[in-house]
């Protein structure tokens, strides 16, 4: 999960504000969001290998990824689903 102390937060939260700003300002940004998310995702996961390539620590990078996309599925993208089953109503059928 996503969650670390406030201090930390706020250490990274300017940093943060000003990459997506750049991310914004690239001419057709939204027609290619997923790309731009998927090379700064790769580059900073590149970052915080340094010079040490490790079983460990590409584990724990791929760990902390995919713990992102578990959390943000769950956060984001479920509730919108519910709400597009309450609106549009249910494929599945109950068992």
């Amino acid at each position: 999960m996503p969650y670390i102390p406030q201090e930390q937060r706020e250490q990274l939260s300017d940093a943060i504000a000003k990459l997506l700003k750049s991310i914004k300002n690239i001419p057709g940004w939204e027609e290619q969001k997923a790309g731009i998310l998927n090379y700064t995702i790769t580059m900073i996961a590149q970052g915080m290998i340094d010079n040490e390539l490790r079983y460990a620590k590409i584990n724990e990078i791929i760990g902390a990824l995919e713990c992102a996309k578990q959390e943000f599925y769950r956060r984001v993208a479920e509730p919108y689903e519910d709400s597009k089953i309450e609106s549009a109503g249910d494929v599945y059928e109950k068992r």
